[in-house]
């Protein structure tokens, strides 16, 4: 067990205290990340983040979110449609989303760390909080990319001026049809490099370079005391963060598996031992967890 947690009162610490204890004390931080942290930075798919930015298509699609109507491609009547809302999409949630309070202090928790971390959100909050791209994986994709939609080939495609000047042409819900991309090997349409249940994504190369980067990383941690940091993952896709974690805990006695998270999910029995529980706000332990760090590391430097 790790010295922390022998403290005889480590649970009546509070949670910034908790983390903090337990990130000094390990030896590599696995940090797998869910849509609960840019929710806790109000990158929110409902409420009025999304009545604002889609209205009218709230209105002639009865849509009830901005995931249901980012994953219902079929609600589209037209290509014209399908980027009308696309582009705007791609352009709150990657081009002109702002960096995050969480965002930031979870990077300035990491800088100490030996770390690296896997999402399975596929906005602009790591780049723009200036994460080294070296260390992220997305694993389900981002959304300022694009790939063909009959996965003819394996490249992805980023243009941010197309992007713009359909959210600025649009009208009546619909592009202009000279701004519909396509893809120059097949001719198909082009679509948003998103992971999607029924059909996955195009794994480019450079996805391909991130997936063996976290993968050699996870084979360096065997055996170390790593700490498993699972903050904001819902359990719609447990199987890319959340059962790796735990299978990956259960499988090395010096690891430990932490949940930041209100809702409580099932721990497995065989790593209850192995686990600790963060309840409260996500933005809130974080960005006390980094300015208690910064206080420490300031108060060091100035003895």
């Amino acid at each position: 067990m790790w010295q922390t947690m022998k403290h005889p009162e480590f649970m009546q610490w509070d949670d910034t205290t908790r983390l903090l204890h337990l990130l000094s004390e390990a030896e590599a931080v696995v940090v797998g990340v869910g849509a609960g942290l840019a929710a806790a930075d109000g990158f929110t798919y409902v409420g009025e983040r999304f009545q604002t930015h889609f209205a009218d298509f709230i209105q002639t699609k009865g849509f009830i979110d901005m995931l249901q109507a980012f994953v219902s491609d079929d609600a589209y009547d037209s290509l014209a449609e399908y980027w009308a809302f696309k582009s705007r999409f791609v352009a709150l949630n990657a081009l002109d989303q702002p960096v995050g309070k969480a965002h930031l202090a979870l990077k300035s928790l990491l800088e100490q760390q030996t770390w690296h971390l896997i999402t399975t959100n596929a906005d602009n909050g790591f780049r723009v909080a200036g994460y080294n791209p070296k260390k992220v994986f997305y694993y389900q994709g981002e959304y300022a990319l694009m790939q063909c939609r009959n996965f003819c080939h394996s490249m992805t495609y980023r243009d941010d001026r197309l992007m713009r000047q359909m959210v600025e042409q649009q009208h009546d819900q619909k592009v202009p049809a000279d701004l519909i991309p396509y893809c120059p090997v097949c001719g198909a349409p082009l679509e948003i490099n998103k992971r999607v249940a029924e059909k996955g994504m195009v794994e480019s190369p450079d996805w391909v370079k991130q997936h063996h980067r976290y993968e050699s990383f996870l084979a360096d941690c065997v055996n170390k005391k790593v700490l498993y940091l699972e903050i904001g993952v819902g359990n719609t896709t447990p199987q890319f963060i959340r059962q790796p974690f735990q299978q990956l805990t259960s499988e090395n006695d010096q690891a430990l598996y932490v949940m930041m998270n209100a809702k409580p999910y099932r721990i497995p029995s065989q790593i209850n031992a192995q686990t600790v529980r963060l309840t409260k706000d996500i933005q809130h332990t974080l960005c006390q967890a980094a300015a208690e760090w910064r206080a420490k590391e300031k108060s060091h430097v100035n003895e």
